[in-house]
């Protein structure tokens, strides 16, 4: 038997769970923050479930790196998708994926990128949930729709209005 409908006829918003940490030294900052960003962003894409948001040092990040994608060397994002169909929320809580972030790259490519360290950190956890929703950036077409949606989701979720004028969403060489 279903649950009844709300008592007040509104429905409680989907359940979504963003269970953060940090796990490095390198760069202060507030992990529950980027949970509260990335929780918005999956409401905004109307998915439920739970996402792990994890910052992790450069050895960390590198191992990972190596490990599942083969690359040698630390990065700045990774993203690991779970459940690949999550319309099956009876069998039990979806898991949507983990998104791993090393801020001490972060750092150092916020210059050249997004601008500023916060606003780097703000793009690379979007762009991790985006790619564990699903969200590629492999072809030209898949790469704008993503970048789109990351712009639309920092707008909202992040600046509460346009881009500052020194955020690029594409790397410069420096």
């Amino acid at each position: 038997m279903a649950d009844p409908s709300s008592p007040t006829g509104v429905d409680a918003p989907a359940p979504v769970r963003v269970v953060a940490a940090d796990e490095q030294t390198e760069l202060r900052l507030d992990a529950m923050r980027w949970a509260d960003l990335a929780t918005a962003v999956l409401r905004s894409e109307g998915r439920v479930g739970e996402l792990t948001l994890t910052f992790v040092d450069r050895d960390e990040i590198a191992a990972l790196n190596e490990e599942h994608l083969g690359k040698v060397g630390p990065t700045d994002v990774l993203s690991f998708p779970l459940d690949d169909d999550p319309s099956d929320v009876a069998a039990g809580p979806v898991l949507l994926g983990d998104v791993v972030i090393c801020p001490g790259v972060a750092a150092e490519a916020a210059a050249g990128h997004a601008g500023t360290v916060d606003d780097e950190l703000a793009l690379l956890t979007v762009h991790g949930v985006l790619h564990v929703l699903g969200h590629d950036h492999a072809e030209p077409d898949e790469r704008a729709v993503m970048q789109a949606a990351e712009l639309e989701h920092l707008r909202t979720h992040h600046w509460n209005g346009p881009a500052p004028a020194g955020f690029r969403q594409e790397h410069i060489d420096q």
